[in-house]
């Protein structure tokens, strides 16, 4: 890259890709409307591409844009992490951001005692909770460059630096209506009923999943979704069955329109672990995070 490169238009033009409008980049930039048009117009030259074209009231990114949207992402989100880092860190003061990568499970469970801790320790602390893709957990090593850390089940992450958090067991859920089910749900059944899965891919799935094939079963997945908490919506009314955790069904409505069965065969129960990246282990601020996500499991015994 050439040497008169101002890096300071890195922020710049992932604003603008992100926002496709001078004047929206300009307020999350916090500048002037002429200094975020002189950015891109810098931008432009570098690049020998328009970058965003007029098209009807707003811009398009152009095909180079959109190629360059996700590397600038990642690069603002490396060097927001290298400048972060620090010798001490006062939570009490402290106005750093962090980010942590976690399914919906993981955001009901502990997103309550979570909340209630950074409010009394860190008050002006952002926390940025995102919803796990299977994308990211197929790369981490590389999202865990952009991120401070993903709550996760083990089975799906390895070679990585891990603190355990919470123990949960795995569940069959089925509609009340299961025409096939009756009082206990069998193996057979396993093997005939369609199924819903959540993240079922060859490197991200329910690790449950998993164990089922391990004990001969192959489930017939008819529906995939990545929100566990959607799960109840896609049961009812039909003959499908899925794994959900037990601490989850404990704060969703199952009413008498579910029933939540034992599995007929043993599953390892789910292990939930907070994972980072190695460059993180001596942070000041990172260790503090790893406290206060540890004490918010331990509230929930």
């Amino acid at each position: 890259m050439p040497r008169e490169v101002d890096y300071n238009l890195l922020r710049a033009l992932q604003a603008l890709l992100e926002e496709r409008s001078v004047t929206r980049a300009a307020e999350r930039l916090r500048v002037s409307q002429p200094a975020a048009s002189a950015a891109l117009a810098k931008l432009r030259r570098h690049f020998a591409d328009d970058l965003l074209v007029r098209s009807g009231n707003g811009y398009e990114r152009t095909p180079l844009a959109a190629r360059l949207l996700e590397r600038a992402a990642r690069a603002v989100g490396s060097a927001d992490h290298v400048f972060s880092l620090q010798p001490d860190f006062d939570a009490a003061t402290s106005e750093r951001a962090f980010t942590l990568m976690l399914s919906d499970y993981s955001i009901a469970v502990l997103g309550g005692p979570l909340s209630r801790l950074l409010a009394a320790q860190a008050p002006r602390v952002r926390l940025h909770l995102r919803q796990v893709t299977a994308e990211a957990v197929d790369s981490a090593s590389e999202a865990l460059g952009r991120i401070d850390a993903f709550l996760l089940p083990h089975g799906f992450l390895a070679s990585l630096p891990y603190e355990d958090l919470l123990q949960d067991e795995w569940a069959c859920l089925i509609s009340a209506d299961n025409q096939v089910v009756g009082d206990e749900l069998t193996r057979d059944d396993l093997g005939a009923l369609p199924w819903v899965s959540v993240f079922h891919r060859p490197t991200a799935f329910t690790t449950a999943i998993r164990e089922l094939r391990m004990h001969g079963i192959e489930p017939d997945v008819q529906l995939v979704t990545e929100s566990y908490s959607t799960l109840p919506a896609l049961i009812a009314g039909t003959n499908r069955v899925t794994l959900i955790q037990r601490r989850l069904t404990a704060g969703l409505d199952l009413t008498e329109n579910f029933r939540v069965l034992p599995c007929p065969v043993p599953l390892a129960s789910l292990n939930l672990a907070m994972w980072w990246h190695p460059t993180h282990t001596a942070d000041a601020g990172h260790q503090w995070l790893r406290a206060l996500v540890g004490a918010a499991a331990e509230r929930l015994g």
